[in-house]
């Protein structure tokens, strides 16, 4: 009878499908599955899907469809009923039909994992509300009080600041979707592209999404498409005080958001970028807030930083998941400070906090991050090179192993006087720190050991300062992609800080020595000054100017640039071809000189045992402090200058093949080339875009076209003695770049031109990774189809087959870095202006003012500086900074220099190979193939192109206007 119940209940119990039907995968968890289905293609997927019945269930799973839509987005997207068709919209499968059979079903499978998730996807959460309500809130907060209790200190919700808004009524779901449905707005950032949507559209995804983490319209630039709502909301007066007001609304890093989501949206567990403070004030629905002080990271989340380049990245589980899985098994001393944020509430979370959001329904709100004086030197702290330092503001003791742990306690230990970080030099700064009594450790009256465990974290500069790495230098070291101003930017931002805000100068000069090593580097400029006898930098001169990759400073009637770009080599090198440069524009007379800032001095400053010295150097030789620099000297016989410009480029060519992290991460020198020049006075174009008419645009795209005409012309040194020059024309014209073959008619490759083929080719190698780590807002179809565009092997490109004096040379001194900050304007009196031979306005075109023939230009250009990038090169090389930096784009701009340049670009059409005639080709080549991000200026300048189908569509937006120049002399 047993025997029979027992079949009975086999027959009505469903076999186990999964072992079966999974094959060798059934030894892998239902998440690691779920997880490697990700990678997939949305055909593959398709594919997979017909091979099991578990699989198929695995396949079809919204949340796995949902994410490879993401990841393939390449329009507005427009949600169609589930992700899996949104993913076919996506990929224009227009063919695709919804199955007439229902979907199928299949007992005998059972995964805790995916019943979970798909909890979460449907769970509502009106009930959530309930929490410990251990936030302080405040109503008619002071900034006295705010200022003296909670700034810098702890989070505080605070009611009535956003009582007088008109966001209070008018931002409302219905109301926004009234105004502003056909505005397109990003959304969270859930893939390495930009996700937009209409809100017409966002409006009805939300209505009828069923996700566990839904998209929410996160958009820093709201204020940019919909400038109305600017006018809803003002700053409180609270979070006034912003050190980034001094930067205009575009240089500025994203600041402000607009916050709408529906129920189960939020952000996951995050620290603010670069440990800025925020407030958010709510304007529609509830939130749940959760938040732990700095260095407690929050139960389930890991922190890793980047060894290399300080860069941090977070795994956290969904906001959603936390609250559901992590947060009921905290004891009481691990749950967060929380609260439930009610419509017109703000809360204010400081520099460094954690913090975790949960939309309990459909919510509006409005968040900005700051800087101020309570968070500055923390966020310029993030902005130093390193990575340790960045683990501990965020991880706190957790981010060290026990070695640099015990680092930590000796040089806390070490600490014999009251002096501060940020009052030490970089010699100093091992033997460190702050006060003892700041942080306390058990240890005996005569400094022996002491018990690691009792170190304590604390968020205090002193102490955080302690783990910045004294072995990396801003200027030489990688720039963490996570930071929220690039290098240059953040110098000038510390710049105009100094200049716009006097009465901050200690605070902001203790921020200059964590972000830059200000210190040290007023340090040798003194030493400079003191052995020409120039006078010393006064108070305001004690920062670096200008954003190019090396120290510069203006000190009275001098600028002192001191070259460490790249380490030691690489300054040498660029000191060295400089040197021989300055030294051929004596020799050739060439009028270019004229426009060159003089050279006062040039030596080497280095630091043995403790002490500064200073060896002035002219290039033409190698100095015995280098003897024991283990340099890589590239020789070339028969030139005066070993570090000069084709010892460069061949140090250059090595260079290529070896990783960024190895060439980059040069560690600190005791070494420095330096180069002081006559301060030439006036403005930077950069300085003054804004405010010139477009007769002194015109005028200064002429100037350029003739200042280059004369660096092109310029006799490029020989490789070697062999190299053979046509005659004295084409030596003239060509800059001795060829050499004739017996055969007539025929012109050969020399060693030089056989050097930058290599390099050309050798920069082919990895260009797509290369553009798609640059990613947004390079297409990436574009980047797919990079390989069939450019040329398979250069040779072929600058093989000329016709012996024609039109021909353009293959290279020529180049600048390499004509961009608006290296243009020197100065003023002039009443000058009539060259080209206003109209008596029509000049339209306005690309941000330039209108000008006409009755106006008088106030600035004309007259020095090109800045020639530490200085090359030899294919001339067009320099044409694509000016015309994407300085003419923006302005195809007018673009001709008027042309027309005053006169020199040929691109031999003449060959009928072999068509393209290779192209001017507009060799441009778009010679910017894909470019060291810096030059696609993403395209891509930026010119918007559309994002939706470009091939790069010769690119190639004719942005250069097709060189086809129609044929230079002449």
């Amino acid at each position: 009878m047993m025997n029979i119940d027992q079949n009975r209940q086999s027959e009505t119990v469903p076999k186990d499908r999964r072992a079966e039907a999974l094959g060798d995968l059934r030894v892998l968890p239902d998440e690691i599955l779920c997880d490697i289905l990700t990678y997939l293609s949305p055909h593959d997927i398709g594919r997979l899907s017909c091979v099991s019945s578990v699989m198929y269930i695995f396949c079809n799973e919204e949340p796995l469809w949902m994410t490879l839509c993401l990841k393939i987005v390449n329009r507005q997207l427009q949600y169609r009923d589930s992700w899996k068709k949104t993913t076919f919209h996506q990929l224009d499968v227009t063919a695709h039909k919804e199955s007439p059979h229902k979907p199928l079903h299949f007992d005998g499978f059972h995964s805790l994992f995916l019943y979970r998730r798909l909890y979460r996807c449907y769970t509502t959460l009106h009930g959530f509300s309930f929490d410990d309500e251990n936030l302080e809130r405040k109503k008619d907060l002071s900034l006295e009080e705010f200022h003296l209790n909670y700034d810098g200190k702890k989070p505080v919700l605070i009611s009535g600041l956003a009582d007088t808004w008109s966001a209070r009524n008018a931002w409302t779901p219905e109301q926004l979707l009234m105004n502003y449905g056909d505005i397109t707005f990003r959304l969270s950032q859930r893939s390495p592209r930009k996700i937009t949507m209409k809100f017409k559209d966002y409006v009805s995804y939300m209505q009828i999404q069923h996700d566990e983490d839904p998209l929410y319209v996160f958009d820093d630039k709201f204020g940019e498409v919909a400038p109305s709502l600017l006018q809803d909301y003002s700053v409180p007066h609270l979070f006034q005080e912003d050190f980034f007001d001094v930067l205009d609304r575009e240089e500025r890093p994203p600041f402000r958001w607009l916050i709408i989501g529906p129920e189960r949206s939020g952000a996951s567990w995050h620290v603010d970028p670069a440990l800025t403070s925020a407030w958010n004030t709510l304007l529609c629905g509830r939130k749940r807030w959760a938040l732990y002080p700095p260095g407690k990271v929050p139960s389930g989340v890991t922190v890793h930083v980047n060894e290399d380049d300080g860069d941090v990245n977070i795994d956290t589980p969904t906001s959603l998941q936390w609250w559901l899985d992590f947060y009921p098994f905290l004891s009481d001393e691990d749950k967060p400070i929380e609260c439930t944020q009610l419509p017109g509430e703000t809360i204010f979370v400081p520099s460094g906090w954690w913090h975790c959001v949960l939309n309990l329904e459909t919510t509006v709100a409005v968040t900005q991050n700051f800087v101020n004086s309570k968070n500055f030197e923390f966020v310029c702290l993030d902005m130093a090179p390193g990575y340790q330092h960045k683990g501990v503001c965020r991880a706190g003791l957790l981010a060290l192993d026990d070695s640099s742990l015990k680092e930590a306690e000796k040089e806390i230990l070490s600490t014999e006087n009251s002096l501060t970080y940020l009052d030490l030099t970089r010699k100093e700064k091992r033997a460190r720190i702050c006060q003892p009594t700041e942080f306390p450790i058990n240890s005996s009256s005569d400094g022996s050991e002491c018990n690691l465990e009792n170190v304590e974290f604390s968020y205090d500069i002193n102490f955080l300062s302690m783990f910045l790495d004294g072995e990396r230098d801003h200027y030489t070291s990688l720039w963490s992609s996570g930071n929220i101003m690039e290098q240059r930017k953040m110098r000038e931002w510390l710049r105009k800080l100094w200049l716009g805000k006097p009465g901050l100068r200690d605070l902001i000069w203790k921020g200059a020595c964590l972000a830059l090593n200000a210190r040290s580097w007023l340090e040798c400029l003194r030493e400079i000054c003191s052995f020409h006898k120039f006078p010393f930098p006064t108070d305001e001169e004690k920062l670096p100017v200008g954003t190019g990759s090396n120290p510069v400073y203006l000190v009275a009637d001098n600028v002192i640039k001191v070259f460490v770009e790249d380490g030691l080599e690489s300054s040498l090198y660029g000191l060295g071809t400089e040197l021989q440069f300055y030294n051929l524009l004596e020799k050739t007379n060439s009028p270019l000189k004229h426009h060159i800032p003089p050279v006062v001095a040039t030596g080497i400053l280095f630091l043995t045992d403790g002490t500064y010295h200073i060896l002035p150097w002219d290039g033409k030789d190698i100095p015995e402090v280098l003897a024991n620099c283990n340099i890589r000297q590239e020789k070339n016989e028969g030139s005066e200058y070993p570090f000069g410009v084709w010892e460069k480029k061949k140090f250059v060519y090595k260079k290529l093949g070896v990783s960024s992290l190895d060439s980059k991460n040069t560690g600190v020198s005791t070494i420095w080339p330096y180069m002081v020049t006559e301060r030439c006075r006036g403005k930077t174009f950069a300085e003054l875009r804004d405010t010139v008419s477009w007769e002194e645009a015109l005028n200064l795209a002429s100037f350029l076209g003739e200042k280059l005409h004369n660096l092109h012309l310029l006799p490029c040194p020989a490789l070697t003695d062999s190299t053979l020059l046509v005659n004295k024309r084409e030596t003239e014209l060509l800059g001795g770049n060829v050499y004739m073959e017996d055969s007539p008619g025929k012109i050969g490759v020399t060693e030089e031109l056989q050097l930058f083929i290599k390099t050309l080719n050798k920069k082919k190698e990895d260009l797509c990774s290369r553009l798609t780590k640059w990613g947004d807002p390079i297409p990436t179809r574009l980047i797919e189809k990079v390989g069939e565009y450019i040329p398979p092997d250069w040779k072929e490109f600058f093989t000329v087959y016709e012996n024609d004096m039109n021909v353009a040379k293959s290279y020529t001194w180049i600048h390499s870095d004509v961009m608006d900050d290296n243009i020197l304007m100065e003023p002039c009196c009443d000058a009539p202006c060259s080209l206003g031979n109209t008596s029509e306005p000049c339209l306005q075109s690309n941000g330039f003012l209108n000008g006409s023939k009755s106006q008088r230009s106030s600035w004309q250009p007259r020095h090109i500086i800045d020639f530490s990038d200085l090359s030899l090169g294919h001339p067009i090389c320099d044409i694509i900074p000016i015309h994407l930096d300085v003419f923006r784009g302005d195809a007018m701009l673009l001709q008027q220099f042309l027309e005053s340049y006169k020199l040929p670009l691109v031999r003449k059409k060959s009928e072999e190979n068509t393209r290779f005639g192209r001017q507009s080709y060799l441009a778009m080549c010679f910017s894909i193939l470019h060291d810096d991000n030059v696609l993403g200026a395209i891509f930026s300048l010119w918007k559309e192109l994002r939706m470009a189908n091939s790069w010769e569509e690119v190639e004719e937006k942005v250069w097709g206007c060189l086809n129609n120049y044929t230079g002449f002399c």
